[in-house]
């Protein structure tokens, strides 16, 4: 998916986020959607984790190109992934000494209430900006943590107006990214990629294949960067969703300020339809059977 396409009741183009979007939290007491999380393995130029076995990936497109991955299977169990982009682009450092919030630690304290596993999808700058925070995150068996990037610069372009990473600076910035997370001490890290934006092409997919990850994209956009009504928010995802669904949303107090007030609605009336609220891993893996 390479182009975002949104209803009117959106407020906000997702790629314009330069940068700003990160940790999450909040109430509720749910019974806990699907398995038990378990840790993982280590996977290549990944922080290390604890699992028994490594968390499933897509074979390489033709050409050997990065695989791409939109969403689960369209027929079967009512399952959905939420995912959340941890955005802070690589020139917002002074923004964030000013004050400024790129995290949102309130949305994880709901996720972790309501018992929502979930897949954070975190730049390298925002783990160097709020390593606790990262840790923490990565440390939860609730959440899976992939890689958005170090710089969230586009690695196609133009891209919403986001700096471009050149052709030869992926694979570093990508690796760039996971030393990020090592230095945190973030752990249940996935070989996952989201690419700034979600702008790619064939020479982005062809450059990041010896990285040998999935690049995950989505297939119902929930309009939440920039937005102020919640309930717009809300009620795109649940006009969108179904069965083996993946959500983008984000995690940063400045870029996206209503994503919790809008998670407070969509968990309940999501797990009422019938729906249990997975992880992209579990949604490949599905996939895969």
């Amino acid at each position: 998916m390479t182009h975002f396409v949104r209803k009117s009741t959106a407020l906000t183009v997702l790629g314009v986020v330069l940068g700003s979007l990160a940790g999450c939290g909040g109430p509720g007491s749910a019974p806990a959607d699907g398995p038990p999380a378990a840790g993982r393995t280590p996977v290549a130029a990944h922080a290390p984790s604890h699992a028994a076995s490594a968390p499933p990936t897509l074979a390489p497109g033709p050409g050997a190109r990065t695989p791409v991955f939109e969403r689960g299977v369209k027929a079967g169990e009512k399952v959905v992934a939420l995912t959340f982009d941890a955005d802070m682009t690589a020139d917002e450092g002074p923004r964030a000494a000013a004050g400024e919030h790129f995290d949102n630690p309130g949305l994880i304290d709901l996720l972790r209430r309501a018992k929502v596993p979930a897949t954070v999808f975190m730049t390298g700058r925002w783990a160097d900006e709020y390593p606790a925070q990262a840790r923490s995150i990565g440390a939860d068996p609730l959440f899976e943590v992939g890689n958005h990037s170090y710089s969230h610069y586009a690695f196609k372009s133009p891209c919403y107006g986001l700096p471009a990473v050149p052709k030869d600076g992926m694979r570093a910035d990508v690796a760039r990214a996971s030393a990020s997370f090592r230095k945190a001490g973030v752990r249940n890290t996935v070989p996952y990629f989201r690419f700034p934006g979600g702008c790619y092409d064939d020479a982005s997919l062809r450059a990041l294949a010896p990285e040998k990850v999935t690049a995950v994209q989505w297939d119902v956009i929930s309009g939440d960067a920039f937005a102020t009504d919640p309930d717009a928010v809300a009620e795109q995802v649940l006009d969108e969703v179904k069965p083996g669904s993946l959500v983008v949303m984000h995690c940063t107090l400045s870029a996206a300020p209503v994503t919790d007030e809008a998670v407070e609605r969509i968990v309940p009336e999501l797990r009422e339809r019938g729906y249990r609220f997975v992880k992209v891993s579990d949604l490949i893996r599905a996939a895969q059977h």
